[in-house]
Parts: C-alpha cells; sequence; structure tokens
C-alpha cells in the first residue's frame, strides 16, 4: 500500500489517516498511538521481513497490525485482556470473507425471529420500552459493580446480551471472536450511553437503542478489510496476554531485533476503566478479584492501580532525579494541604512507576538481539500538583544512573560512554519530540 504523509507546520500529523482505517478501525483503544508512527520506525530502522519486531505494551495491536501489513513478523504483550483479545483479532485475518458475511446474516436473522429487531429499520416498536413486557437480560449484581453507573441502558443491554448469546451458541467457532469483536466495538461507540474526552463518563442516556443493524455494519467492516488483507495473512503476528516486567516466560531469548511501543505515562488515567464495559461484556472479567489481577500486571501509572505489595520503586530507590521528583511532588502535596488517600500517593506512583518501567527494561534485556533498534514513544505529563514530569527527559538523563541497576546506556549527546559496559548505543533523539530511539550492543560485561 501506499500512504500520503499528512503535515501541519512541518510535522506529521498524530491521528489516524484515512489510508489507516482498515483494520485498525475494527477496535481502536482511545489511547492508541497512529500507525502512521509504526511505519516511521519500520523505515527509520530499515527492518526486513525476516526480522521481528516486539510491542511490549501492544494495547489493541497497532504495531502488529502495521507490521502485518507491511509483511513484517511481529509479537505483543498486553496486560488488558480485552485489549489483548483485540489485538489477537485484528491481526487473525485467516478467515473467508464470505463466511463471516454468511455468519451475520444467520446471526441477524435468528435474533429478528426470536426478539422481534428490525435489522434495517433501526427499532420495531414491538420492543420500545412502554411495550416490551419480557424479562430483560441484565449483568448479575457483581459485574454491574464493575462498569461505570449508567454505562449502557436496560432495554439496549438486554438486546446485546441477547445477540452475544446467538454469537456464542453458533456453530462456527472460528468466526466467534470477529463477531464479539464487532459486538464490542459498536456497544461502546453507538450502544452505551459512554462519551470519551480527556476521560471516559456518561453522556445522555437512551433508553433504547439499535443493536443488530450497527453490529451489521461493524462486521461488514471486517469483511471489506479481510478481502483486501486476506491474502497477508500469513505474516506472523502473535499477541499474549502477560505483563511487561515478565516477557520471558512468552518469549525466546535473544530473538528481538525491534521494539516499537508507546508505554503507559505517570498519570491519573485508569487504563482499566477505558475498557470495562466491554471487559465485562465479553467475560474477560467478572468479579473485584478479576479486576484486582489484572491491574497487578499493569505497569503502575495512577493511585487506582498500587497495591500494599507493590516493590517496583526498589529499581529506582538509587536514582537521585526520580527520588527528586517523587520528593517534590510530597512536597507539594503538605504546602497545598491535600489530604485525600489518592493524593497521598502520588509520590508512591512515581516511584513504582519508572522502578516497573526499568524493571521491564531489564526484562526486555535478554530477548533482544545485538544491534535490535527500540522506539518508545512518551510524553510529559503534570497530573500530580501540576508538577511536569518530563517522560522523554527521563529516558536521556537516566542512563548513567541504570549502569548498575540493569544496564548502561550510552548517550553521545551528554558524553557520557562507560568503557565495556554500554548495553545500548543513542543513534537519535526524538520523533515530533516524543519518542526515543536506542540501539541494542551486544552486552560485554556488565555486572551484577
Amino acid at each position: 500500500m501506499t500512504y500520503t504523509t499528512q503535515l501541519q507546520n512541518g510535522n506529521e500529523l498524530n491521528r489516524l489517516y484515512e489510508d489507516d482505517r482498515p483494520v485498525h478501525e475494527w477496535y481502536r483503544f482511545v489511547l492508541s498511538f497512529p500507525p502512521h508512527l509504526v511505519r516511521h520506525y519500520v523505515e527509520k530502522f530499515g527492518l526486513a521481513k525476516s526480522q521481528l519486531v516486539l510491542d511490549p505494551f501492544c494495547g489493541t495491536g497497532t504495531t502488529l497490525v502495521e507490521a502485518k501489513k507491511l509483511g513484517i513478523k511481529s509479537v505483543g504483550v498486553e496486560a488488558n485482556a480485552m485489549a489483548q483479545f483485540a489485538a489477537s483479532v485484528k491481526t487473525d485475518w485467516d478467515i473467508e470473507p464470505d463466511k463471516l458475511a454468511e455468519f451475520g446474516r444467520d446471526i441477524a436473522k435468528e435474533v429478528n425471529e426470536n426478539s422481534h429487531e428490525n435489522v434495517h429499520g433501526g427499532e420495531s416498536s414491538k420492543i420500545g420500552v412502554s411495550v416490551y413486557k419480557g424479562p430483560l437480560r441484565a449483568f448479575d449484581a457483581e459485574q454491574s459493580r464493575l462498569v461505570i453507573k449508567n454505562s449502557i441502558s436496560p432495554l439496549p443491554l438486554h438486546k446485546v446480551l441477547t445477540l452475544l448469546t446467538a454469537i456464542r451458541q453458533h456453530d462456527a467457532a472460528d468466526l466467534r471472536n470477529h463477531a464479539k469483536l464487532a459486538l464490542a466495538r459498536q456497544t461502546v461507540k453507538d450502544i452505551s450511553n459512554l462519551r470519551f474526552g480527556p476521560e471516559i463518563g456518561v453522556g445522555k442516556l437512551k433508553v433504547d437503542a439499535p443493536v443488530l443493524e450497527p453490529w451489521l455494519n461493524a462486521l461488514g467492516l471486517m469483511v471489506h478489510d479481510l478481502r483486501e488483507f486476506h491474502a497477508s495473512s500469513v505474516t506472523p503476528a502473535t499477541a499474549f496476554r502477560a505483563d511487561a516486567r515478565d516477557m520471558g516466560r512468552h518469549l525466546s531469548p535473544r530473538s528481538i531485533d525491534a521494539v516499537i511501543t508507546s508505554p503507559p505515562y505517570p498519570n491519573e488515567k485508569d487504563y482499566s476503566r477505558t475498557t470495562r464495559l466491554e471487559s465485562v461484556l465479553l467475560g474477560f472479567m467478572s468479579s473485584r478479584e478479576d479486576l484486582r489481577r489484572q491491574k497487578r500486571q499493569f505497569i503502575r501509572s495512577n493511585t487506582r492501580g498500587v497495591y500494599k505489595a507493590d516493590d517496583d520503586h526498589r529499581w529506582d530507590e538509587d536514582i537521585p532525579r526520580i527520588q527528586a521528583l517523587a520528593d517534590s511532588i510530597e512536597e507539594r502535596r503538605l504546602e497545598l494541604g491535600k489530604t485525600s488517600g489518592f493524593e497521598k500517593q502520588y509520590a508512591k506512583v512515581v516511584r513504582l512507576y519508572f522502578g516497573g518501567m526499568a524493571r521491564h527494561l531489564s526484562d526486555l534485556r535478554a530477548l533482544l538481539r545485538p544491534g535490535a533498534k527500540l522506539a518508545y514513544v512518551v510524553g510529559d505529563q503534570a497530573s500530580y500538583f501540576r508538577i511536569m514530569i518530563r517522560t522523554a527527559s527521563f529516558w536521556r538523563k537516566w542512563q548513567n544512573d541504570w549502569v548498575t541497576k540493569c544496564w548502561a546506556l550510552s548517550c553521545s549527546a551528554h558524553g557520557f560512554r562507560p568503557p565495556q559496559k554500554s548495553a545500548f548505543e543513542k543513534k537519535s533523539c526524538f520523533f515530533s519530540g516524543m519518542a526515543e530511539v536506542l540501539t541494542w550492543q551486544e552486552q560485554i560485561a556488565i555486572p551484577g
């Protein structure tokens, strides 16, 4: 495929291009980074089709999908079960498009006959809220406590659950996941009451909403894209559900040629809330313990994901810059007289976040081939009492601090190159001021 670069003031736009919508649009995490950024690094790194790309925070699969489109092998790691499911489905192009279209027609016919929902004309008056008399399907009490209140109204939820049951009971097991992902997409996008701005929230409540027609439209989108990309299904792409700090159990040593990723940032965004409704709907979580189990696999980036037993802070406890940043946040809290439980955790989150990233990078070391190239897309934040956390800048400045903690980063721009201890060599700085590019060198002798 050919793509047209879109610029503003000389910089490439940070948004989804129209040409990029195929497959990526099947389901997109609200915080996804744009596919053209992946292409930029694939080209910059000169990656060949024989090489393997890793995204250790793969989300819904932006890097994996784009690599597959380019014919480059890829693997991803993601702790959020719903996002990992989406990434797996979006990289499964083996199914026959016509069979998926037929699947949709079969399901629509069955659901129409059983629930009297009109596929093509919106909602039949037979199931209007004032007329429908049958029992409504609903989440159980535990599931209801997991989702944001009023995420979806009772009648639309009933129809979504009815459709989901029909999908699960269909004989074509190989097509169910695509159908479920299409339903998850449309439930959040068109059927629920959710809205997305800087944070996820609840908008105007919908007493009723079409379900079958939006789902069929989403399935039709998949069918259209599969007709274009079905021939490219031979390129391997795999998404594992795992902790980015413990990837070795899934990936082979010295197997990765490049890393292209956008990790979480230290802020108050609870990444599990963004996918909560569809996670409960598709059964990826049904209890508080399920939610806690998932959050424990996340890099600690917000106060809602901190647990008493967390100890990632030990990975950065002797890095002065991190400690100074955390101390300044705590000092600001005391100065402002902030006493809430969440606010008291801000400094701790910063230590846990950077320690968790150090732990991730330490785990990554054994997976990289000599000469592997890394691109981490990160951004600055000021979520904690307006104290700026310059995450990207820290990637440059930590390098000396991490020699004895996990490995060395050599930085010619700062004149630092520890002899015979360099694990990384800085090759270029930032793409649009955001992403650090590093190259892994053969490990020589790093103590401990």
